[in-house]
């Protein structure tokens, strides 16, 4: 059995991973929307030019929540936290990683329609929520 200071570290570079992968999602959405600024400036774009682009840019993993808490009542500073990642139909995922005294852990879960087949915890769907309806909703 590892150590739980590997344990946490593992937990913490699973997470660190997910948030890259939400930033890098990010980062991507940013290049779509200047690559359609430039595409609308250069010549009068079809419809169906047009309609392809916002199809793609509604696939995009591109709506972000992280909302943190504490886990455990002995344990402060909010270590704890639930992120959802989601595209404009609510398809995407919720990570979550639960900071304990010994141990970490993260679990991820699927999401479709912004529903889960998984149960999904109080701060999971808080962040769901948030990710769905933008910053006001948080």
């Amino acid at each position: 059995m590892s150590d739980p200071q590997t344990i946490a570290a593992t937990a913490l570079a699973v997470a660190a991973v997910a948030l890259v992968g939400a930033l890098v999602a990010l980062v991507r959405l940013g290049r779509v929307r200047e690559q359609l600024r430039r595409i609308e400036g250069q010549r009068p774009v079809g419809t169906g030019d047009l309609a392809a682009l916002r199809a793609d840019l509604a696939q995009a993993l591109r709506h972000v929540a992280v909302v943190r808490y504490d886990a455990f009542g002995d344990m402060g500073g909010r270590l704890s936290f639930s992120a959802a990642v989601i595209d404009d139909r609510g398809d995407g995922l919720v990570f979550s990683s639960i900071h304990a005294r010994g141990e970490s852990r993260t679990y991820a879960k699927g999401v479709v329609g912004g529903s889960s087949d998984a149960t999904l915890t109080p701060e999971e769907q808080q962040a769901l929520a948030a990710a769905r309806t933008g910053p006001q909703g948080a």
